[in-house]
């Protein structure tokens, strides 16, 4: 893997102490905010959301499906963040009527949410701060939801519409922490500051970011992965997704006697599914 390349990098302390995971999201987060149009406040929140999505994946569910949802303080707006086991990622953008967009405000609400092999879902909900900080907001759910002390810290750095840089630091503090070695990680995370300026450095890594904050201690490897936007759409999901109709829906639609069109709110692909797909469809049922 291209040193240079967007990934995801989970490592443990040598004493078991903290697990810390570092992730470059630059290109990921770039190809979201281009498949959505968006520029500005919302695509700076949408890329420190998607950035927070595969941390929390990565820490808590690294084979389970997690999303990423910030809703407005109205409730009428809403940002999405998918991160998918593969390394796949995408975002969606949906503004209220009126709405030209959607950011971290004080009121906003952050919920987490990951798919389980059962098929239900584990989410919580926690409130934006008022500073409109989407770090100390996925600090904050952490600690609430899943009850593990977490430290954070998200950027997504803009020049226009271009992304000079996206990622992210999550430290998630284990059993065998004591008070010792946590006060020596808080003083070390804090000293590190932001990883604003970090991520829009030229050649900006996972690895140099987990290096900088481990410098003097030992630590090992637990994965690393690869990151991309990539939607999973596909004309045999939208497919199924029309199987899921009353055969009464169906049956209009061919009343029509046009192909359906059916577009992914994701990455706008469009499928035309012609009439004699529609037609399998009511054999089928």
């Amino acid at each position: 893997m291209s040193g240079s390349a967007d990934c995801v990098l989970r490592t443990i302390l040598d004493d078991g102490s903290f697990r810390v995971i570092a992730a470059r999201t630059t290109d990921t987060v770039a190809g979201t905010l281009s498949a959505q149009g968006v520029a500005g406040r919302t695509a700076r929140a949408l890329g420190e959301l998607l950035t927070s999505a595969i941390l929390f994946r990565e820490t808590m569910a690294p084979g389970y499906r997690v999303q990423g949802i910030l809703r407005d303080k109205d409730g009428k707006s809403t940002l999405v963040a998918d991160s998918h086991p593969s390394g796949d990622a995408r975002g969606l953008v949906q503004l209220a009527r009126g709405r030209t967009e959607v950011g971290l405000e004080q009121g906003a609400l952050l919920q987490m949410m990951r798919s389980l092999p059962n098929g239900s879902l584990n989410q919580g909900v926690v409130q934006v701060p008022a500073n409109g900080d989407l770090s100390a907001a996925m600090m904050a759910y952490m600690q609430t939801s899943e009850q593990v002390t977490s430290l954070v810290s998200v950027a997504t750095v803009l020049d226009g519409q271009r992304v000079l840089g996206a990622g992210g630091l999550l430290v998630q503090l284990l059993p065998e922490a004591n008070a010792t070695s946590t006060r020596s990680m808080v003083e070390r995370f804090e000293a590190l500051g932001s990883v604003t300026a970090r991520v829009a450095r030229p050649g900006f890594t996972a690895q140099a970011l987990v290096g900088e904050l481990l410098a003097e201690s030992g630590h090992s490897p637990l994965g690393e992965q690869e990151l991309r936007y990539h939607c999973w759409c596909s004309e045999v999901r939208v497919m199924s997704a029309l199987a899921t109709l009353d055969r009464s829906e169906i049956e209009a639609m061919l009343h029509e006697g046009q192909p359906i069109e059916v577009n992914c709110d994701y990455c706008r692909t469009e499928y035309r599914i012609p009439t004699a797909k529609l037609r399998g469809l009511l054999s089928e049922s």
